[in-house]
């Protein structure tokens, strides 16, 4: 079965065009099928987008879609260096296109595994996990984030409280020994951990 974290989706093409105001901003997302959320950018990642502080620095969006996150961190962080990649073949190409169209010069993106092709280190991991994927595909990229990040750098993650935010948090505790809500809304759960 096809998912939205498969790696080269097969799924016919219907390609769709959406708004995304944020602030004084006004994105336009080029989307289609087989890729998370392409009718229109989900709650839960709004709701991250805006509770983000100020990022500078390197920024990866880990596992970027079809690029909502990293392109809205770009726009809103011109001092940023926006790193986006996806293991999905078609997300990474529609984040090519919508980093063109929204005029992004601070973001490029990539096919990677998880972190599998990324190298260097980051200020700041920001992510809507694939929670579908299921905790043994997202716990081991919980762990391997940690190194991946800067002394005082923060992973950045929005879980639903009833797809396991509660269980999340207490495995980001176990690998960086903390872990801070930082926002909630809508059953929503936005959560930092910071590398000591």
């Amino acid at each position: 079965m096809e998912h939205y974290f498969s790696e080269n989706p097969k799924s016919e093409h219907r390609i769709l065009n959406i708004k995304y105001n944020l602030e004084d901003l006004e994105l336009n997302f080029t989307t289609d099928t087989g890729v998370f959320s392409k009718n229109k950018v989900d709650y839960g990642t709004d709701i991250l987008i805006r509770t983000l502080p100020s990022l500078h620095g390197k920024v990866l969006d880990l596992g970027c879609g079809y690029g909502p996150i990293g392109i809205s961190l770009a726009k809103l962080n011109p001092d940023a260096q926006i790193t986006m990649v996806d293991i999905n073949q078609r997300a990474v190409e529609l984040s090519n296109q919508n980093i063109q169209q929204n005029n992004v010069q601070n973001a490029a993106v990539f096919q990677s595994d998880g972190f599998e092709k990324v190298e260097g280190l980051y200020n700041a991991i920001v992510s809507n996990p694939p929670i579908r994927a299921g905790k043994k595909v997202i716990y081991p990229l919980f762990e391997r984030s940690i190194d991946f990040l800067e002394e005082g750098g923060a992973l950045y993650l929005v879980i639903q409280k009833k797809q396991g935010a509660k269980s999340a948090m207490d495995k980001l505790i176990q690998i960086y020994g903390n872990c801070e809500v930082i926002n909630k809304k809508g059953g929503y759960w936005i959560l930092r951990s910071i590398k000591a």
